[in-house]
């Protein structure tokens, strides 16, 4: 496993997360010193296919990542309980030209091999051509013909070009698939295995009091962000965004969010994508071991 980290200090972690509204609003808390903690936190922003790519090579100590990768990396990556995004009744979208029909073997672009997105997608429609192309292109791939149609993710699903339609959501496939109505696993974020548990729990608790204290005062960060120029949309914009995708679900994962998780990887596994089935609670952090050890 690549580490590329040898350089950071032993008070230092590294934690990298995409550069989308609903990662950035449940990290910079932390970057804007409201959160206390007791180890460096050294930032990366990137996409997150990027993302998934980096922990398959161990790059980064706790990162953002698709939770379709998980089963990827379980080994060498603990699930954390915080940081997550789910869609309840929403989710990506798959667009394409207005009144174009979609034959059986359609080329659609996808923002990249690992993510969420593309496990279900690929789940629904087994024949279709595939490219990936980075989030922000993917848009413009549909509208040149590049591609027949495209799945949008993060902010791209607010607006787009008046030429184009949606087909289906990754929402109604997900439903399709699972028969009943839990959210919509999308990402979450995973901390490195070779970190000692008693920090991985410490690191696990600032990441969630980072999310509460951003919830708590969420009118004032996202001012903050926008007038740091670090997200991509307006202000009303931003708080839709926000509002799917880092909101009271987010903070701390529950039995819903759980079974979700379950029933992905349990999809993935059946299908063949994955080489064995997991179970997500056996690949939490114990948090009791806390408790044990000070008791």
């Amino acid at each position: 496993m690549t580490n590329s980290n040898s350089h950071i200090p032993n008070d230092a972690y590294t934690i990298a997360h995409s550069p989308d509204a609903d990662d950035i609003f449940m990290y910079y808390a932390i970057k804007f010193g409201w959160v206390n903690k007791p180890y460096n936190l050294i930032n990366y922003a990137l996409d997150i296919e990027s993302l998934n790519v980096a922990c398959l090579q161990g790059q980064y100590d706790i990162s953002a990542i698709s939770f379709a990768l998980y089963p990827l990396i379980c080994n060498e990556y603990a699930l954390l309980r915080t940081g997550m995004s789910f869609g309840y009744g929403y989710g990506p979208k798959i667009i394409k030209l207005r009144g174009k029909i979609l034959g059986r073997r359609f080329k659609v672009a996808l923002s990249g091999t690992h993510t969420t997105n593309a496990l279900i997608f690929r789940l629904k429609y087994p024949d279709a051509r595939v490219i990936y192309k980075n989030f922000l292109e993917i848009e413009q791939a549909v509208l040149d013909g590049d591609a027949d149609a495209g799945v949008l993710i993060h902010e791209s699903i607010l607006n787009f070009s008046s030429k184009l339609e949606v087909e289906t959501t990754i929402w109604d496939i997900w439903v399709d698939f699972i028969k009943n109505s839990l959210p919509l696993p999308l990402g979450g974020m995973a901390i490195r295995r070779s970190i000692p548990l008693n920090r991985a729990i410490i690191l696990e608790e600032i990441l969630t009091k980072a999310i509460q204290i951003a919830l708590r005062f969420k009118s004032l960060l996202s001012q903050m962000l926008i007038d740091n120029n670090l997200v991509r949309v307006n202000p009303s914009e931003l708080q839709t965004y926000l509002n799917l995708y880092a909101n009271e679900s987010s903070h701390t994962m529950d039995t819903m969010q759980l079974n979700a998780l379950e029933r992905l990887y349990e999809l993935g596994y059946n299908s063949g994508m994955y080489s064995s089935k997991i179970q997500v609670k056996n690949h939490l952090i114990p948090k009791e071991y806390k408790d044990l050890r000070y008791s």
